[in-house]
C-alpha cells in the first residue's frame, strides 16, 4: 500500500471526489482539479442528481473507471472524522469493484488539519473483512484497491495512518477469532510472535508462576476452564531508555471466551462473547503501531487473560478471593469476571509506577445502556489526562462520555460484611460500581484511566471505516495520546 502524486490521470481505476454543500455551489473554487472532472461534476450537479448534502453518495460510471463523488454536508459542520468515514467508503466501493488504484482529491479540504493521516487510515481500514472461514467458489475476488494518487501528498503522514489502521486491524483480527482458536494460552503465543517480530520484550505468566505471584483474582476466573489463564507483559523501550519522557502502561482485559461461570448467561448473551477479549487485543494492535512508531516513551502492555466457563472447579458466588495487593473481594456474580482478571493486573501495573495506566474493558452491559453502541464510557482520576484523552478521542474520531468516578452511595455499596469488597452491585450505576471497584486496585499517585468499550467493540454492519465484526475500538484513541506526548 502506498500513495504517490497524481501526475496524469491516465490508468486510473477510480476518482474520489469529496464535497461540501459549498463546494457544489461554486466548483471554480476547487483549484488543481483536473478540468474533465470539473466538466464531468458540474454536469451531474447542474441536473441536480449531487448536491453535496450529508450522507449523499454517488457512484458515476467513466468510460474508464467510476468517480465517487461524496457530500460532506454543509462545511462547517464537516470534521476529520467525517472525511474519514467518507473515504474509507469511497475506497472500499472502488476496492469491491475491481479498481486496483484511485485518485483522491483532496487539496480543496486542506483547511481540515490531518487529511493525509486520515488517507492513510481509511485506505488502510477500508478493505477489511474477517472472512477466513468462508468457502470462495471459482468467482470470488480479493479485494483488489493496492495504490493511491492525491494531490495532497505528504506520504510520511499517510504511512503513519497506515500504521494506526494495521494496529487496529490486528487487534480486530484476534478479536474476531472464536473462541476455539483464541484461548488464553493461544493469545500468549501471538504475544510472544508479535514480541520477536517486531523485538518486544515478552513474558508469560502460566498457572504455577500466577499461584506464586498471588494472581488469585485472575486465576479463580479461569478455574472452571481446561484452558488455564496467562498473565502476558509485553514492552517497548525506546533506544535511549534511560531517558524517556513517560512510562505508560496499558491493561486489557482477557476473556477470550465468556460463558458468565456458574451464573450462566442465557444463550442469546453468549453470541459475541469471544469479543470479550478486545481489550487485551486492543493492547496487542497498541504495542504493534509502537514498535513501529518509535516514541521515546516507555511502554508496558498487560493482558489479563481467562476463559469463564462453569464446572466443578469453577469459583463460586461466596467464595472469597483475596488480590495481589492483599484486598479481599467476595463474590456475589460469576459473570462480574472481568473487573476481577484486570484487578490483578492493575496492581501489577501499578507496581512498575507508571506515569500513566490506561485499562480497556468490554466490562459493563451498563455501560452500552447509558451511552449506546457508537460512544465507550471514560473513567479518568486526573482531569489533565482526561483533557488530553478526550482530544485524542477527537482527532480518531473514537467517542467518548467522561463519567463520574466519585459517587458515595455507590461507594457504599463496594462493601462486604465479610471481606473489603464485592465484585458486583445492583443494576443500577453498574458502570460506576465497576469503575470504583478497579479504583481499588491502582496505585496510590498515578494517573489511571479506564476506558468501558461494551457498547462500541462490536459491529452489526458496515459503516464508515468499520466493518462487521470486532471494531477494535480505542486502538487509534491510545495511538494519538501516545503520540501527542
Amino acid at each position: 500500500m502506498q500513495i504517490k502524486h497524481i501526475e496524469s490521470y491516465a490508468q486510473i481505476d477510480s476518482q474520489v471526489l469529496l464535497l461540501t454543500e459549498e463546494d457544489c455551489e461554486n466548483l471554480s473554487s476547487l483549484n488543481g482539479l483536473d478540468s474533465n472532472l470539473r466538466d464531468i461534476t458540474e454536469s451531474i450537479i447542474k441536473r441536480k442528481d449531487f448536491d453535496g448534502k450529508k450522507g449523499k453518495n454517488l457512484r458515476v460510471p467513466l468510460i474508464e473507471g467510476n468517480l465517487y463523488l461524496i457530500g460532506l454536508g454543509k462545511k462547517k459542520k464537516c470534521n476529520l472524522n467525517l472525511i474519514r468515514d467518507s473515504l474509507a467508503w469511497a475506497l472500499r466501493t472502488a476496492g469491491r469493484n475491481h479498481a486496483k488504484n484511485a485518485a483522491v482529491n483532496l487539496s480543496h479540504l486542506k483547511s481540515f488539519d490531518g487529511l493525509s493521516f486520515a488517507l492513510g487510515e481509511a485506505f488502510g481500514l477500508c478493505g477489511y473483512v474477517f472472512d477466513k472461514y468462508k468457502k470462495k467458489d471459482e468467482h470470488y475476488e480479493p479485494f483488489a484497491l493496492t495504490e493511491i494518487y492525491s494531490d495532497l501528498y505528504e506520504p510520511e503522514e499517510f504511512s503513519r495512518g497506515l500504521i494506526f489502521a494495521e494496529a487496529q486491524i490486528y487487534s480486530r483480527e484476534l478479536a474476531n477469532e472464536p473462541g476455539c482458536v483464541i484461548n488464553p494460552e493461544s493469545l500468549a503465543q501471538e504475544a510472544e510472535k508479535l514480541a520477536e517480530k517486531c523485538g518486544l520484550e515478552c513474558e508469560v505468566w502460566n498457572e504455577e508462576r500466577l499461584r506464586a505471584e498471588n494472581m488469585n483474582a485472575l486465576l479463580a476466573v479461569g478455574s472452571g476452564s481446561k484452558n488455564p489463564p496467562r498473565l502476558i507483559h509485553i514492552t517497548y523501550k525506546p533506544v535511549n531508555a534511560e531517558k524517556a519522557t513517560k512510562k505508560i502502561a496499558f491493561v486489557g482485559k482477557g476473556i477470550t471466551f465468556d460463558s458468565g461461570g456458574l451464573d450462566i448467561k442465557p444463550d442469546n448473551y453468549m453470541l459475541t462473547m469471544k469479543g470479550d477479549k478486545t481489550g487485551a487485543c486492543n493492547v496487542l494492535g497498541i504495542m504493534k503501531a509502537v514498535a513501529e512508531l518509535k516514541p521515546n516513551i516507555e511502554v508496558h502492555g498487560f493482558l489479563s487473560s481467562a476463559e469463564n466457563m462453569p464446572s466443578g472447579s469453577s469459583y463460586r458466588p461466596d467464595d472469597i478471593i483475596r488480590a495481589r495487593n492483599g484486598k479481599t473481594i467476595e463474590i456475589n456474580n460469576t459473570d462480574a469476571e472481568g473487573r476481577l482478571v484486570l484487578a490483578d493486573a492493575l496492581c501489577l501495573a501499578s507496581e512498575l509506577k507508571p506515569d500513566v495506566i490506561i485499562d480497556m474493558a468490554t466490562l459493563t452491559g451498563a455501560c452500552a445502556v447509558a451511552l449506546g453502541n457508537w460512544r465507550a464510557g471514560l473513567f479518568v482520576n486526573d482531569d489533565d489526562l482526561a483533557e488530553k484523552l478526550l482530544h485524542s478521542s477527537e482527532r480518531s474520531g473514537e467517542a467518548y462520555w467522561r463519567m463520574p468516578l466519585e459517587d458515595e452511595h455507590i461507594s457504599e455499596s463496594l462493601k462486604s460484611p465479610f471481606a473489603d469488597l464485592v465484585n458486583a452491585g445492583n443494576r443500577y450505576g453498574g458502570a460506576i460500581f465497576a469503575a470504583l471497584f478497579l479504583k481499588e486496585f491502582v496505585g496510590e499517585n498515578i494517573s489511571w484511566a479506564h476506558m468501558d468499550i461494551a457498547g462500541t467493540d462490536f459491529r452489526d454492519k458496515e459503516y464508515g471505516i468499520y466493518s462487521k465484526g470486532a471494531s477494535a475500538f480505542g486502538v487509534r484513541t491510545c495511538l494519538e495520546y501516545i503520540m501527542s506526548l
